[in-house]
């Protein structure tokens, strides 16, 4: 997965299409990730035992990594991932306009 925890990533489809987040987490088990204003549920919960607060709470849920790409900076849009070795070091570059992401 090339989407890692506090990239910048623009949603591509979905109800949130369009919108910029950063990843909060990222799943690679289940290719997916946690955006940190996106994608809120409420849940209502039952009291279990003395530690969980019963109500309504909010909750973030993932979304599948396809659905999100990195957003790029050197041309302001959302980019394809490509991979560089300089001096033994990999980094991430945009496709696009290969600046570093």
């Amino acid at each position: 997965m090339k989407i890692r925890k506090g990239d910048a990533v623009v949603v591509l489809a979905g109800k949130f299409r369009g919108q910029r987040a950063t990843v909060e987490e990222a799943l690679p088990g289940r290719d997916k990730v946690v955006l940190d204003s996106l994608n809120i549920v409420k849940r209502h919960t039952k009291q279990s035992g003395a530690t969980m607060q019963a109500g309504i709470i909010d909750k973030f849920m993932p979304l599948h990594v396809s659905n999100v790409a990195l957003w790029c900076g050197g041309h302001k849009g959302p980019a394809r991932v490509g991979f560089e070795i300089k001096d033994g070091v990999k980094t991430r570059v945009c496709r696009k306009c290969g600046e570093a992401l």
